[in-house]
């Protein structure tokens, strides 16, 4: 399912023409990525919890030519769902 698939799907069960069911699938994507940015954590229970990791920086190796490079620190988004979605997926 995509983007476009979710939107749709969206406005058939809740009865929103396709624009606003788009625009409330992006306000609600805005939200969780402007939380995250905050460095926030969200959690929707039964469905899951989102936060944002800190990775160490470390040393990579180029596998074209073997050299040594150092990849930065950096913060990654991270998704762990809850019981309920393990449940249903199960």
């Amino acid at each position: 399912m995509n983007k476009n698939d979710l939107v749709a799907s969206v406005a058939d069960s809740s009865g929103l023409s396709k624009a606003d069911a788009g625009k409330a699938v992006d306000s609600v994507l805005d939200n969780i990525t402007n939380a995250l940015q905050g460095g926030n954590e969200i959690r929707l229970v039964g469905f899951g919890t989102f936060s944002v990791a800190q990775r160490k920086a470390t040393t990579g190796r180029n596998p074209q030519t073997g050299a040594a490079i150092q990849i930065p620190a950096s913060k990654q988004p991270k998704f762990k769902a809850g019981k309920a979605l393990k449940d249903a997926v199960n």
